[in-house]
């Protein structure tokens, strides 16, 4: 019974000196697990929205599209909004698209794909 109070009066408290030190091994798991994240998940994630958006605002007539609905179509018209008076593209800009036998007008923030096969073929 002796043997078993002085096994959990070691293993019970600590030292002062130790509990101190196990905190650093812990931030740097904590430091390795975002770092992990971050360069597996957000920064791929980042670089294809960058991507997306560009290739969004580098629209032109002609091109083919997909909206966020599914609808596919062919780039009429882009209307652009003005900034201190001068045309510039932005999200919110309207874009006129021919699909089918229908025109819609959609604006370029909801513009899923650019791009891909005519859908007449």
């Amino acid at each position: 019974m002796n043997a078993l109070v002085t096994v959990f009066a070691q293993t019970a408290a600590p030292a002062a000196g130790q509990g101190a030190g196990s905190f650093a091994p812990f931030l740097f798991q904590i430091a390795a697990i975002f770092a992990i994240f971050y360069f597996l998940m957000i920064r791929p994630q980042q670089k294809q929205r960058k991507a997306h958006e560009a290739s969004i605002m580098a629209l032109k007539k002609g091109d083919q599209i997909v909206t966020s609905g599914g609808v596919v179509g062919e780039v009429l018209h882009i209307k652009e909004g003005l900034k201190d008076g001068q045309p510039a593209p932005g999200l919110g800009d309207h874009v006129t698209i021919k699909s089918g036998e229908s025109r819609l007008v959609v604006t370029r923030g909801r513009i899923a794909a650019v791009g891909g096969e005519d859908p007449a073929a």
